[in-house]
């Protein structure tokens, strides 16, 4: 049986976006019906949460941090209704408001029935992956930040997966990698990778996504760029932004994105393969994400389609979705 994974990138429900939950606290106040429709036809939802969920904490100690994310408590309710099945906490915004915010992230996501990987209350948490299931296949899910240090949890202190991957991928992240593969029957890796504002990977994210696959990940999913980048085979170096408050670069055009779904099929069913990628064209409106239309979606054709063709990728169009086949 076939597996339909629904990839998000950068899904930051803090400042604007946290006052518009506190108004309604609805999956329909953040996306529009076509979005959630999309996402209700995959087997599996997966996405990177970009920001703490807390009603507690004070900003991480550190002058020289410019944003500061934190969503207000019903969001872990939201993200479950909208059938997000697993977030990554690892990124440089998981522990903007300290610990505790942490804590209740991690506890209220579980509440709510949502999984999370990447953060945690020590460095062996954090590390751990998680293994969701559908149609009978098991997919592990492993979650890591190359960015802050200061966020790395530790012995006895909580924080998130981190790992300088500038300097190539530790053994410890391979052997998890490796130890998923052993425990599921196909391992999606997700990192948060790379600066920001760019458009396309630098050399050791394209480095650490070949590491990742020979240790056993079947898929990597990045983010960090705010800026969807063109896919390789099996990897989607940059899933780019899902909703936000954020300023609109006017060349890179932050405000327009994509929703990558990924099939997983093969002949044996205890070991998909990625056949088929389609990518929903998306418009991030102040806060609120909804499909792009006419100019827009033309010029995210355009941009993914040559992003595309730096790695040797085609890129075709079926039923108004950008597609890339693998099998």
């Amino acid at each position: 049986m076939a597996l339909t994974v629904a990839l998000a990138g950068d899904t930051m429900l803090g400042r604007g976006v946290a006052e518009e939950l506190r108004r309604s606290p609805r999956p329909g106040t953040l996306f529009s019906p076509e979005v959630r429709s999309a996402l209700a036809a995959a087997d599996l939802v997966v996405l990177n949460l970009e920001c703490c969920v807390s009603g507690r904490g004070e900003h991480w100690p550190d002058p020289l941090k410019p944003f500061f994310f934190r969503a207000p408590p019903e969001a872990a309710v939201v993200l479950a209704e909208l059938g997000v099945d697993c977030v990554t906490l690892a990124n440089n915004h998981a522990l903007d408001y300290g610990l505790d915010a942490l804590a209740d992230t991690c506890d209220l996501l579980e509440q709510a029935g949502v999984r999370a990987v990447g953060a945690g209350r020590d460095v062996s948490a954090a590390r751990e992956f998680a293994v969701l299931e559908a149609g009978g296949t098991r997919l592990a899910v492993v979650g890591v930040t190359d960015h802050p240090k200061d966020y790395a949890a530790r012995a006895q202190i909580p924080g998130v997966a981190w790992a300088d991957l500038r300097t190539g991928v530790p053994g410890w992240l391979t052997a998890l990698v490796a130890r998923a593969a052993r425990s599921a029957d196909a391992v999606l890796v997700t990192p948060h990778w790379g600066p920001n504002m760019t458009s396309r990977p630098p050399p050791h994210v394209r480095a650490a996504a070949r590491e990742f696959l020979d240790a056993g990940a079947i898929l990597v999913a990045g983010h960090s760029a705010h800026v969807f980048h063109g896919v390789a085979d099996r990897v989607l170096y940059d899933l780019g932004d899902f909703v936000d408050d954020y300023a609109v670069d006017p060349v890179l055009r932050n405000d327009l994105g994509l929703l990558f779904l990924v099939t997983l099929d093969g002949p044996d069913p205890a070991h998909p393969v990625p056949v088929r990628l389609e990518a929903v064209p998306l418009r991030l409106d102040f806060c609120h994400t909804r499909l792009a239309r006419g100019e827009e979606r033309e010029w995210i054709r355009d941009r993914f389609t040559s992003a595309c063709a730096e790695f040797g990728t085609d890129v075709g169009e079926r039923a108004g979705r950008l597609t890339v086949d693998w099998g």
